[in-house]
């Protein structure tokens, strides 16, 4: 596969699975509310569309998985009057990127709100040349933004300022067929060592199962991050560590090479056309909170009864800590004062805390911590297809407090690299390793075309 130019690569956001889909705009313009009007270039980014009316709604850009969280709003507040554009896999974020890129250019045309299509996109949303999002740290009450964990809101906390909010958060578990686990004997590892050695026996004793999937985009999330391989540290002003070379990447790579070796690792990748067929055998995997429900539930078809979760993998000898998976940001316009500023203020307090989307509709643990325990209690335990509810929570509420720092959104995306040049190596039956300077390359190569400084020791 041709590895997809830097250009292109500035466009090729982070994919959430909560946030299922990039944006389609063609229409944006004539969909914003008519009323802002400008005075020059200079001056237009300040001027406020206060009024909100049936006339002059807030105007609201969202994928259809959060349409359900708009009406609960709407039902919550019929005195604001909402418009929705609906953000569809039509387009690309590159294209998302440019229409905000016009909005600047003619002074009108920006949502008052937006869930992002990717998590990459704050990076410019909230950078000096688009300029979009709305440092909301004064906005949004100081009980809702305590609400958050840290490593939950890091990557919305911007320079000291606060561009947006988690929608929900996908930090790492690990996730295993209880039914198969019990039935063969085996106990679930604890360590990245034991999750090798146990993949490596059920290579041995069941050959067609599998204890990963490598091929999307997340894989570098779950395996990479987890390890605290910098691939996109941002270790200063504009300045990012990129060393593929560190031993907490090559550890990585040994392990991923042994579990491919013995055919317990599979190239296919978690959103790929073939995931289900790999998704049935999967006995074991690392993965985020949402695998349960949207994977191995909607997605593999394993049976009620079978898959649960436990606490994710550690590093011995390193610090404790796990990826994420997603997690999807909710940002509001700069561009606003007055009512809409308020209104807009009320939706993304909603948006992040209300329990009447957060705990009733949302299918990710919410990022909102008060909302959690409900959400889990909902969603897992009375549930009826998970084995050993009672272990998953506890899971995830310490899986959330262990996400690795040090992992920003920035220009580039990580994930998109390594499909474009890791993933086409593993679908040749080749080893991991035989990949990786290439990969290394190409995120050094794309940092700096995106105007980084970057540090490779």
């Amino acid at each position: 596969m041709t590895v997809v130019s830097a250009q292109h690569r500035r466009g090729a956001r982070r994919y959430a699975i909560t946030t299922a889909g990039v944006v389609a705009v063609s229409t944006a313009l004539a969909m914003s509310t008519p009323a802002l009007a400008t005075t020059s270039r200079a001056t237009s980014h300040l001027i406020a569309r206060d009024a909100v009316s049936k006339s002059n709604p807030l105007v609201i850009w969202v994928d259809p998985p959060r349409i359900p969280a708009v009406k609960a709003f709407e039902k919550a507040y019929p005195n604001i009057p909402v418009s929705i554009t609906t953000l569809s896999s039509s387009a690309s974020n590159a294209g998302l990127e440019a229409k905000f890129e016009l909005f600047n250019k003619s002074g009108s045309g920006w949502p008052d709100a937006i869930f992002w299509p990717g998590n990459s996109a704050i990076a410019w949303a909230a950078g000096s040349q688009i300029n979009y999002a709305a440092n909301m740290k004064n906005l949004v009450s100081k009980k809702i933004q305590a609400g958050y964990p840290k490593p939950v809101a890091a990557p919305c906390e911007i320079n000291g300022g606060l561009y947006c909010l988690r929608n929900d958060v996908a930090p790492d578990v690990l996730w295993y067929n209880a039914k198969l686990f019990k039935k063969w004997g085996y106990t679930a590892p604890t360590t990245w060592p034991q999750y090798e050695a146990l993949g490596l026996k059920i290579a041995k004793q069941h050959p067609g199962y599998y204890v990963a999937m490598l091929g999307d985009n997340y894989a570098v999330e779950r395996y990479l991050w987890s390890s605290g391989c910098p691939t996109n540290d941002l270790i200063g002003n504009n300045t990012v560590k990129i060393n593929l070379n560190d031993p907490t990447c090559t550890r990585v790579e040994n392990m991923l090479d042994a579990l491919i070796k013995a055919k317990v690792a599979s190239p296919v990748g978690i959103f790929d056309t073939a995931a289900a067929k790999v998704g049935a055998k999967l006995v074991m995997t690392p993965g985020a909170a949402w695998y349960g429900i949207y994977l191995f539930e909607d997605t593999f078809k394993v049976p009620a009864g079978q898959i649960t979760a436990t606490y994710p993998l550690q590093w011995p000898g390193s610090p404790p800590g796990t990826g994420d998976e997603g997690g999807g940001l909710w940002s509001m316009s700069k561009h606003i004062s007055g009512q809409r500023q308020a209104d807009t203020v009320k939706f993304m307090e909603f948006m992040a805390s209300a329990p009447a989307w957060q705990v009733a509709l949302t299918t990710g643990l919410p990022a909102y911590h008060p909302d959690d325990a409900a959400w889990i209690q909902k969603n897992i335990v009375k549930s009826g297809y998970f084995a050993d509810p009672s272990q998953i929570g506890p899971a995830f509420l310490k899986a959330a407090s262990l996400i690795r720092p040090n992992h920003e959104y920035l220009l580039y995306d990580e994930g998109a690299i390594w499909t474009d040049t890791v993933t086409p190596v593993l679908s040749e039956g080749k080893p991991i390793s035989a990949a990786w300077s290439a990969y290394q390359t190409e995120l050094v190569n794309n940092a700096k075309l995106n105007g980084y400084k970057v540090v490779t020791r």
